[in-house]
């Protein structure tokens, strides 16, 4: 047996709020809408991954979710235009990241990171 997908599923109020967040700003496409739950994913093969940690290292607050990009600069760019509240760094960190830390429209932090 191998796993084929890992979904993270966010308790919301109105699925239509995330489009800005991940559809806009991330530029996630919606692939699948049944009107009570929205899927955004992107038409190309990721790497499965599940953390488990006691904080979300440096001495932040652990994300709930992790989003690698491929261009960290331009996605600072885009949440800072969109009027989102950079909640941590940009932080080169010590174990090879450069990420920053915004939460989304539900109150969910959300760790966006490239690896340098």
């Amino acid at each position: 047996m191998k796993v084929r997908r890992i979904v993270s599923n966010i308790a919301v109020k109105n699925v239509a709020d995330a489009q800005v967040f991940y559809g806009d700003i991330l530029g996630l496409d919606i692939v699948m809408d049944q009107g009570w739950i929205l899927s955004y994913g992107a038409n190309q093969s990721m790497n499965v991954q599940i953390n488990v940690a006691t904080d979300g290292g440096a001495g932040t607050e652990l994300p709930a979710l992790s989003i690698e990009v491929d261009d960290l600069d331009e996605a600072l760019s885009r949440f800072k235009n969109a009027g989102i509240n950079i909640k941590y760094g940009p932080q080169l960190e010590p174990w090879g990241v450069k990420r920053f830390y915004v939460r989304d429209p539900f109150g969910q932090l959300v760790n966006i990171l490239a690896h340098e």
